[in-house]
C-alpha cells in the first residue's frame, strides 16, 4: 500500500483513539450510566394501589460511577435526593467491583491516548520496529479494547446481579422499601461499548494497511526452508 494511504489510515485511527479517550473521560464523570424507576412497595401496599395509582409511588433514579440522584416518591409528592458513591455508599455497594470499573476506565483513557500518540507517530514520524511499529499499535488497541469489555462486564454484573439500583434506592430508608420497577443502561455505558468497537476497528485498520498480526509466521518461510533442506 502506498505511504500516503498508510498515513491516512494511521491518522484516522489516531483521531478515533483520541475521541475514545475524550468520550471515556466524559463518561466517568457523567451521571447517566443507568436510569430507571423505583417503586415504593411499602406505600403501595398500605393503600392497596394498583394500575394508574402506582404512578404516585414511582420514583426516579439515575447514577454513574461517582454520583447520582434519586427521586423518592411515596404518594405524597417527589423529593430529589442527590448522592455520591464515595464515601456515602461504600458500605452497601460491591466496592471492589465498583473500584475495578473506575480503574479500568482510567486504563482505557490512558491506553487510548497512548495509542493515539503512537498512531500519529507512525503516520508522520519514523517508527521503530517494536513498540512504535505495528506490534505496538496492535498492543495498545488490544489493551484498550479489553479494558472496555471488562468495564461493561463488571458494571453489568454490579447492576444486574448485585441489584445496585435497589441498594441505592433503599439507602438510609428505615421505613419505606423500594423495589426496581424499570432499569436501563444510559448513554455513558454505550459510549464505552462504542470505544471498545472503535479499538477493535483500529486493529483491523492496521491490518488493512498491510501489517501482519503479531506472532504471525510468514507463509513462505517453511517453503524456503524445505527447499534449502532438499538441496543437501
Amino acid at each position: 500500500m502506498p505511504a500516503q494511504q498508510k498515513r491516512l489510515i494511521f491518522c484516522t485511527a489516531g483521531v478515533l483513539s483520541f475521541a475514545c479517550a475524550l468520550g471515556a473521560a466524559a463518561a466517568v464523570g457523567s451521571q447517566l450510566w443507568v436510569r430507571g424507576t423505583v417503586l415504593c412497595t411499602t406505600g403501595a401496599l398500605l393503600v392497596n394501589a394498583s394500575g394508574p395509582e402506582l404512578h404516585k409511588f414511582l420514583g426516579a433514579i439515575q447514577y454513574g460511577l461517582l454520583a447520582g440522584q434519586r427521586v423518592r416518591q411515596c404518594g405524597l409528592g417527589g423529593r430529589a435526593l442527590p448522592f455520591s458513591f464515595f464515601p456515602d455508599l461504600l458500605k452497601i455497594i460491591p466496592a471492589s467491583i465498583h473500584v475495578s470499573v473506575i480503574v479500568f476506565c482510567t486504563a482505557l483513557i490512558i491506553f487510548a491516548l497512548v495509542g493515539a500518540g503512537f498512531f500519529m507517530f507512525n503516520a508522520f514520524g519514523s517508527p521503530y520496529e517494536t513498540l512504535h511499529g505495528p506490534v505496538g499499535l496492535y498492543l495498545w488497541s488490544f489493551i484498550a479494547c479489553s479494558c472496555g469489555c471488562l468495564i461493561m462486564i463488571l458494571f453489568s454484573s454490579e447492576v444486574k446481579i448485585h441489584h445496585l439500583s435497589e441498594k441505592i434506592a433503599n439507602f438510609k430508608e428505615g421505613t419505606f422499601t423500594f423495589k426496581t420497577h424499570t432499569e436501563q443502561f444510559a448513554n455513558s455505558f454505550w459510549i464505552i461499548l462504542v470505544c471498545s468497537l472503535v479499538h477493535f476497528l483500529n486493529a483491523l485498520l492496521i491490518r488493512f494497511a498491510g501489517f501482519e498480526f503479531p506472532f504471525a509466521n510468514p507463509k513462505d518461510s517453511g517453503t524456503v526452508t524445505g527447499a534449502v533442506d532438499l538441496m543437501y
